[in-house]
């Protein structure tokens, strides 16, 4: 059973990856988050971070077993992931309008 989770996990991993890049190179978002997503750039960025960090804290972390050589690293990955999701949110959220007339 353990295989299939981490085949899962790199599946999962791997395709938000190539969510981020298509975000980043064209501007294309997944049809599911295009109604909230403002700038895709922004979003890519955060979506290919994220698979980064979670990538790192995955297979250095849980999966990989009990070492404590690599638990600094493992958590690093956690810590690159909820910054994406910084950059995940403030792709979603309307900009300030630089207008002074409205």
């Amino acid at each position: 059973m353990h295989w299939y989770l981490v085949g899962l996990a790199a599946l999962v991993v791997t395709a938000q990856a190539g969510f981020g890049i298509a975000a980043i190179t064209t501007g294309w978002i997944p049809p599911w988050f295009r109604r909230r997503v403002l700038r895709p750039k922004q979003w890519g960025w955060g979506a290919l971070t994220g698979a980064v960090g979670m990538s790192l804290f995955m297979f250095l972390g849980p999966f990989h077993g009990p070492d404590a050589d690599l638990t600094p690293y493992a958590m690093g990955g956690l810590a690159l992931y909820f910054a994406s999701l910084v950059l995940l949110t403030m792709g979603q959220r309307p900009g300030r309008d630089v207008n002074p007339l409205n």
